[in-house]
């Protein structure tokens, strides 16, 4: 059964060298992956994709590692759509409503 504490969210943060050209198109390919397995950007380099379940993270999570960068830090988190419902966010001072979860859930 689908639920809460089962659907999951992956947060992708990384911090990764930009300094050669070499570095800023290794930087630029990673983002671009993580678009195009469906993540969406939430700060320059916090990206945040919604799954179904255990199973799905860990598949998204070998696929983000076969295009890690050569350097540079990638972290990825990973928390039920319950605990997505409590993050609390700011623009400026002023508090945002709470996140929506997606109206579809992911099946496969």
């Amino acid at each position: 059964m689908l639920t809460g504490y089962r659907l999951m969210w992956m947060m992708v943060i990384f911090d990764l060298p930009v300094g050669a050209k070499k570095e800023r198109r290794a930087a630029t390919k990673f983002r671009h992956a993580l678009l195009d397995q469906g993540f969406h950007m939430c700060q320059f380099s916090v990206y945040m994709r919604f799954c179904g379940g255990k199973e799905q993270v860990e598949t998204y999570t070998k696929r983000i590692e076969k295009e890690l960068p050569r350097t540079g830090l990638v972290q990825i988190l990973c928390f039920t759509d319950r605990q997505y419902e409590t993050i609390v966010s700011f623009d400026g001072r002023t508090r945002e409503s709470a996140k929506e979860n997606p109206k579809q859930y992911v099946l496969f």
